[in-house]
């Protein structure tokens, strides 16, 4: 199989009817039955299972469901686990990254073993402009992850990313977070490998319906952020002294072996 794209899905009955049908439509025609969707239901309240169910007509749609919620990071390894493309890939449910650009990361990710829709490099577009507090937290926390990881990204969290199996593969057990820091995990586990990655402009258009709380958001990379760090340190003990305790329900995963 040539394609597998991993949607996670949290409360999206409202948005998520037309990213499936744009992206159905535009990769049967390009892919025939030579790809695989597959949605990831991470403790939906709402209806986003009928939604789905709704295109399941379509034998290269695929849904894993999970009645309690386990974080977009948890719901992307499930549907990275349940893959079998040569190339697997993420996108959000809301459409901000249409079918045609998401093709664009399949068309040019050669040589590279891992490409980043980037929303802050030469030639991308961000559809409408982000406020100036949004655009200032977002270059601070990319400075934060460079100085941290050593990261050459300047968009770790645009959730539009594709890898070729063997490096996806190779990762996947040593990912030890399934929060805000997941992105960041994947690309410093790709590094740490040696595997290569790079970011590819891409036009991003701002879905309506985000319940996403910005100021509290930021907070929560920040110190997810610092948790990743001491993950892959001497100090790793501060982080299991925490998920003994008091940051239980938070995290799902630590490092292979680090348990």
């Amino acid at each position: 199989m040539k394609l597998s794209i991993v949607i996670p899905a949290y409360n999206e009955e409202k948005r998520i009817g037309k990213t499936l049908d744009s992206y159905l439509t535009y990769f049967t025609k390009h892919y025939k039955k030579d790809y695989e969707l597959i949605v990831v239901l991470n403790g939906c309240r709402d209806n986003t299972f009928g939604v789905v169910q709704s295109f399941s007509k379509h034998i290269q749609l695929k849904i894993l469901e999970f009645k309690e919620a386990i974080g977009k990071g948890a719901a992307v390894i499930r549907g990275f686990n349940a893959s079998h493309g040569d190339y697997i890939g993420f996108v959000d449910a809301d459409l901000s990254t249409s079918a045609e650009e998401y093709h664009k990361l399949v068309l040019n990710i050669e040589p590279s073993d891992c490409i980043i829709a980037s929303r802050y490099i030469k030639g991308a577009h961000v559809e409408p402009k982000q406020p100036l507090s949004r655009r200032i937290a977002s270059r601070g926390f990319n400075i934060l992850i460079r100085i941290l990881f050593g990261l050459n990204v300047k968009d770790s969290q645009c959730g539009s990313k594709l890898f070729k199996k063997h490096a996806l593969k190779t990762i996947l057990p040593s990912i030890g977070t399934t929060r805000w820091a997941f992105d960041i995990d994947l690309l410093y586990q790709l590094k740490r490998k040696g595997f290569t990655y790079k970011e590819s402009p891409t036009v991003w258009k701002d879905a309506a319906g985000s319940t996403l709380n910005i100021k509290k958001a930021i907070v929560e990379m920040f110190l997810a952020v610092i948790r990743l760090r001491l993950v892959y340190s001497p100090f790793i003990f501060i982080v299991k002294i925490y998920n003994k305790t008091i940051g239980r329900r938070k995290w799902v995963l630590l490092p292979h072996g680090s348990k």
